[in-house]
């Protein structure tokens, strides 16, 4: 397979990343000599510079020789028009980056009549999630598998006695659960029953439902939180914007803070139920002590990961329950596991989930990026000729990459063990390191229905 990134910026490079790791061919296209040679310095890609919209560059680069082109620009008219044009050249799919709120509403209209077969909005699939983080009862950062089956809780276990300098195979309090990973210092790895527990572990626990759910209430750091029914928002970009229209349809109070006044304009003519203020929202006189205690979340959603953090931190310290911040960078993975907030969120590897799920077709029924970039959690539905069927777990001789961290099979939730068998239908959650996405691959999936299949007539 071959693939055209257009646009070397973060989600362009962290796609491209992606992608290799799935034996794509890539090739990135962005104008400035300083993005390429940053992609080159990186990633094993055929790189090009020079301007996507001319013509030429797709000729010469026989654009009708490429399944897909990808357009990750700043402008989303740029993204939809050279996808458009390349897709008319011979291109055999067309993704299009499309993040301005005001085109969200005609997305369906732009892919019929231009020929584009899918639009990613990294601020609107990152505004989504963290609305699914605020309306949990619980403070733990979670995700769910298999229609809800299945459920994973993040937590850092600080300096808790039960877990620090305690081994796995010596903790007594995680009954129907697994520690499936285990962050250190912004280095996510797999362990095994000999692994250690340090202070500030992130430890990603997997299990049943009903059994996170008790672990959840047990670690949270509050008691059961109080269903949300305010928010702060501070950025009305184009994440804040969406994220205010998702939690005002949730019926959810909604105040944002905007220092740009025609932003701040806009936005209240967007969404007249909020309360919008133009102000600069890292000044604590714009807000009085009152006003702040009377959110039960906080969300930093502006274009700087630096103001997000230390926002999401000072409002955690004035004792709003839930704190979020939004971040870009992955500079600061080594101490976000040391830092006092309760959920982080990165637009691009949300995005790259998705295409993830796109390429390997309806096998992967779930497929999450984690914030150190280089795990994934997937969910996959197991095919009747896989080879793997019918053999006891210790047997697959799986390189210690991979970890087969939960089975569904009909309504029952199983935490495997060595002598666990896979049968025709289960649904596995798998902990995968990247450098053995092709490994796991080859053992869990099947050919069929992939990227240029059916999948993409039910989008």
């Amino acid at each position: 397979m071959r693939a055209l990134v257009v646009g070397g910026g973060k989600l362009g490079m962290r796609l491209a990343r992606s992608l290799v790791e799935e034996n794509v061919e890539i090739t990135v296209l962005d104008n400035d000599p300083r993005v390429i040679q940053k992609v080159n310095n990186e990633l094993d890609v055929l790189t090009i510079t020079g301007n996507a919209l001319d013509f030429n560059i797709l000729k010469e680069l026989n654009i009708e020789k490429y399944d897909m082109i990808i357009g990750t620009v700043t402008s989303d008219e740029s993204n939809v028009l050279v996808t458009s044009i390349a897709k008319k050249m011979g291109c055999k799919r067309a993704i299009a980056r499309i993040r301005n709120p005001e085109y969200h509403s005609q997305i369906r209209l732009i892919k019929e009549e231009l020929d584009i077969d899918y639009v990613i909005n990294p601020e609107h699939a990152a505004a989504t999630a963290i609305e699914k983080y605020l309306l949990k009862k619980y403070s733990l950062m979670s995700d769910e598998f298999a229609g809800g089956k299945v459920k994973l809780v993040e937590f850092n276990v600080g300096q808790e006695q039960e877990f620090v300098n305690k081994k796995l195979m010596d903790l007594n309090n995680l009954h129907n659960l697994l520690i499936a990973a285990v962050s250190r210092k912004g280095y996510t790895f797999i362990p095994n029953g000999s692994t250690m527990l340090k202070k500030n572990d992130v430890i990603l626990v997997i299990g049943a439902r009903k059994s996170i759910d008790e672990f959840d209430r047990l670690h949270s750091n509050v008691q059961a939180v109080k269903p949300t029914k305010s928010v702060m928002i501070l950025g009305g970009g184009k994440l804040g914007d969406y994220l205010c229209g998702l939690l005002l349809k949730d019926r959810i109070d909604v105040l944002v803070i905007e220092k740009d006044h025609d932003k701040a304009i806009a936005l209240k003519e967007r969404h007249p139920e909020a309360v919008v203020i133009h102000g600069d929202g890292t000044d604590f006189n714009v807000l009085e002590e009152e006003v702040i205690h009377s959110y039960d979340a906080f969300v930093g959603a502006t274009g700087i990961d630096e103001t997000n953090i230390l926002m999401a931190l000072s409002m955690k310290e004035e004792g709003i329950t839930k704190s979020v911040a939004k971040i870009s960078r992955v500079n600061f993975i080594n101490v976000l596991d040391k830092l006092n907030l309760d959920a982080t969120f990165n637009p691009s590897f949300i995005t790259a989930s998705i295409i993830l799920k796109l390429i390997r077709g309806k096998d992967a029924l779930a497929i999450n990026l984690m914030y150190d970039g280089d795990t994934e959690i997937a969910e996959i539905k197991l095919n009747d000729n896989l080879k793997i069927l019918n053999t006891p777990l210790m047997d697959l001789s799986l390189p210690k990459g991979i970890l087969i961290a939960a089975i569904v099979r009909g309504q029952d939730v199983i935490i495997p063990s060595g002598q666990s068998k896979l049968q025709q239908g289960d649904r596995i959650i798998v902990f995968c390191k990247h450098k053995n996405v092709r490994t796991m691959k080859n053992y869990f999936y099947t050919n069929r229905g992939g990227f240029f299949n059916e999948f993409w007539r039910g989008i």
